[in-house]
């Protein structure tokens, strides 16, 4: 039994509207399984590209349109999976869309760099497009219930929610391990030719060590042995391939506001516990404050996406040390969230110069008794 991805029903109104579907993710998110959800409950026919497979990959490069006809044939459906793999597809899959009506082309691809370079000028205006992320807490629920969530948080903070970790908890640490080293890698290293994944390795090491704290590209060269317009090189790529995310200090009025500084999180808490080879539990550690907080807006960022909800996001610090954990803005009002692990210590306020300030949509406290409320 599959997981229901929260956005296969939108994906599935918009097959058949004149558009090519774009489904971009990180690898082993579920990307490939979720194309087969959408397709396996259709009539049409399909035909299904593995862009993994060298064959496939060498025919769709360069390919010409009476080729494209004849590997089409009478196929409804055309589904490219793996898309970065191939040279120049923007300009196959609009060779497609031009010439060849009445069928629907879904792409999915794991590397947002490679594609939207591929992509995104061959195909304006001619595409929707949506992300898919590691299984989010609104898919849990509708997948295992309420009860087995409350149950089963400390797992997905510590092993994280990855598709084959939701669903083999006997085996999460070589499932992660495989994950981390077969594929996290691939695209990021593959990506502008890089040469250097010692590098990539010590740098993820010192970001997943920094977890929720600001971070100096400096102060991270120093540590890895490189320059610092490196770091930011690698930084930006890891972003872009899904890996880590990056939380800009937001500024607007005050000069106290810190304006340069940024943060780092990673979409997946159990990537960034393989990558420190730390599975301890919750009790043994030292980092639980830092894993709830990644986890909390990780699941924010996951739930908001599904159900477009658009905002932008930051942190917010002053040089009086005052701060916000995670400020969403919606068209110049906010919803401030600040993450407690412990609901002890969860009597928070507002900082009164922000309150001053900014209009507050909302302000809430997150604790592991209430998260649910903000991410199903």
């Amino acid at each position: 039994m599959d997981i229901q991805r929260t956005i296969q029903p939108l994906i599935e109104s918009k097959l058949f509207k004149g558009k090519v579907i774009l489904i971009i993710g990180a690898r082993q998110v579920g990307k490939s399984t979720l194309l087969k959800q959408i397709t396996r409950q259709r009539n049409e026919s399909v035909l299904f590209l593995e862009c993994d497979d060298p064959v496939i990959r060498q025919t769709l490069t360069d390919i010409n349109l009476s080729e494209i006809r004849d590997i089409i044939g009478q196929n409804k459906i055309i589904v490219i999976d793996e898309a970065q793999l191939i040279p120049n597809i923007g300009r196959s899959i609009k060779l497609i869309v031009d010439n060849v009506k009445d069928i629907q082309i879904i792409v999915s691809g794991s590397s947002a760099f490679e594609l939207h370079n591929k992509l995104n000028e061959p195909l304006t205006g001619r595409k929707f497009e949506y992300r898919l992320y590691p299984i989010s807490t609104e898919e849990v629920v509708n997948f295992s219930g309420l009860l087995s969530v409350k149950q089963n948080l400390e797992q997905r903070l510590i092993f994280g929610s990855y598709p084959d970790i939701i669903m083999n908890k006997d085996d999460v640490k070589d499932l992660l391990m495989n994950i981390t080293e077969s594929y996290l890698y691939k695209d990021v290293l593959t990506i502008d030719n890089l040469r250097k994944p010692v590098l990539i390795n010590k740098l993820l090491t010192a970001l997943a060590l920094q977890l929720g704290s600001e971070i100096s590209y400096n102060e991270l060269a120093k540590t890895i042995g490189s320059d610092s317009k490196t770091v930011e090189k690698y930084i930006d790529l890891l972003e872009k391939c899904y890996v880590i995310f990056r939380l800009s200090a937001f500024s607007r009025n005050l000069r106290s506001e810190l304006k340069k500084s940024k943060k780092v999180y990673f979409y997946d808490n159990g990537i960034r516990n393989t990558i420190l080879r730390n599975y301890a539990p919750l009790e043994l550690r030292n980092d639980v404050g830092a894993l709830w907080e990644n986890f909390f807006i990780s699941e924010r960022i996951k739930y908001n996406h599904y159900h477009n909800n658009y905002a932008n996001y930051y942190f917010w610090r002053t040089t009086q040390q005052q701060e916000i954990d995670f400020v969403e803005e919606y068209d110049g009002k906010f919803n401030l969230f600040e993450m407690k692990w412990n609901p002890k210590k969860a009597k928070v306020t507002i900082p009164k110069i922000f309150k001053e300030t900014y209009e507050i949509r909302e302000f809430n406290v997150v604790t592991p008794q209430n998260y649910l409320e903000f991410v199903r």
